[in-house]
């Protein structure tokens, strides 16, 4: 029986991890890329894919290998570096999830029919049911299983019914017509940036999934998460490729929801309302559960009532929506400050791998270090860049 429950942790961690990067933003960013880059948008997504793995298997290891969640660890290199991570994760956290949230209404508007802010508040008083259950973190895994693969299954449906050029695709993947940085940037962001490589890695800590004796599985887990992201990320690329090959202009506002309806008429539609349904509240559930998990061991409050506190996290994401809408200008901001919270604590995880009080006599791979010291640098300048060109937007 062990074994199977260990096959399913490591599962529902990867899925958990992939479902929360795959939100609306994670479906918009990737439809507007392909319009704008077209065939040449599948480099990008080869190049994040190679430094999101590189990212994610660092931090997951050093995470399993160390038995601690990310803010402790940091609180062991640099005293007080831990509720800094944790204050802009859990900040970050409760913006996203109000954009999250709102994704939610989006699609149960499409759905049924109703209106936004009453999906919303429906949507919210699901995900919050989730956490009220004893086996949260088991219905928490295979809700994002189950939603996981219906979003594959009906955006590799739509692909199909796109037909696209999937020869130019991969000829153009391997050799772009033009390089867009600031794509790859967003996507390494959208995937792995903020809370979202976490909630992986802190669902293995919380299953007892640790250890030296782990790494192996812990390793195959984490690219596994990016795998599954990266599916449905490809099935969108392609599908949007097929739509706009074919010369047709999506809608500026809601760009993935024209790429359905235009791939496969009023049921591409409905299709659109229940993937941008699933991909909203899975990184809804994904990202409450991964914030406090954040806070839950520098608080003994927190850590004895963290149930009621991701219930309240939720709730208030869910109200703000309701009663002011989407702060746009709150999500440039958090946004910008996502870049730098990979940087951050990638560089802190590679400077707790060399410490033996932090891993004992674990020996980090030297690849492993330099492959994730490359992405700190590419990312910090990156994060930098975006914080820079963000800050100044808000005040126009």
């Amino acid at each position: 029986m062990k074994k199977q429950s260990n096959a399913s942790l490591l599962l529902g961690a990867a899925f958990l991890m992939a479902t929360s990067a795959i939100g609306p933003g994670f479906l918009t960013q990737t439809t507007v890329f392909t319009e704008t880059l077209l065939a040449s948008f599948g480099f990008v997504i080869l190049i994040s894919i190679i430094i999101d793995i590189g990212a994610q298997m660092n931090i997951w290891r050093i995470i399993a290998v160390s038995e601690k969640r990310a803010q402790d660890i940091a609180n062991d290199v640099l005293p007080g570096l831990g509720y800094f991570l944790a204050a802009l994760i859990v900040m970050g956290g409760l913006a996203f999830n109000i954009g999250n949230i709102a994704g939610a209404g989006l699609g149960t508007n499409v759905i049924f029919g109703i209106s936004p802010e009453m999906g919303a508040l429906l949507s919210g008083i699901l995900a919050i049911g989730i956490f009220l259950v004893k086996e949260a973190g088991r219905l928490m895994d295979r809700f994002t299983q189950i939603l996981g693969f219906v979003m594959i299954g009906l955006t590799l449906y739509v692909m199909f019914t796109a037909q696209p050029p999937v020869g130019e695709a991969v000829v153009k993947t391997f050799a772009p017509d033009k390089i867009d940085i600031l794509a790859i940037i967003t996507l390494v962001g959208g995937t792995v940036g903020g809370y979202i490589t976490f909630a992986g890695g802190h669902r293995l800590i919380d299953a007892g999934i640790k250890g030296k004796e782990a790494l192996p599985e812990v390793t195959k887990s984490s690219v596994s998460a990016i795998g599954i992201a990266s599916i449905m990320r490809i099935f969108l690329f392609l599908a949007a490729l097929g739509v706009v090959s074919q010369g047709l202009a999506l809608d500026p506002s809601n760009p993935p929801a024209s790429v359905f309806q235009l791939a496969a008429g009023n049921i591409g539609y409905k299709i659109f309302g229940v993937v941008m349904w699933a991909a909203a509240i899975t990184s809804v559930v994904g990202a409450a559960y991964t914030s406090v998990s954040f806070i839950r061991t520098l608080s003994p409050a927190v850590e004895k009532y963290h149930k009621w506190v991701i219930v309240g996290f939720i709730a208030i994401s869910t109200f703000v929506f309701v009663l002011i809408g989407k702060p746009v200008k709150i999500l440039v901001l958090v946004g910008s400050l996502n870049g730098l919270i990979l940087p951050i604590a990638l560089g802190v995880m590679l400077i707790a791998a060399y410490k033996t009080k932090i891993v004992g006599d674990y020996k980090h791979p030297l690849w492993m270090t330099i492959f994730g010291l490359i992405i700190v640098i590419a990312m910090s300048y990156m994060g930098i860049y975006s914080l820079i060109n963000g800050i100044p937007e808000l005040f126009k």
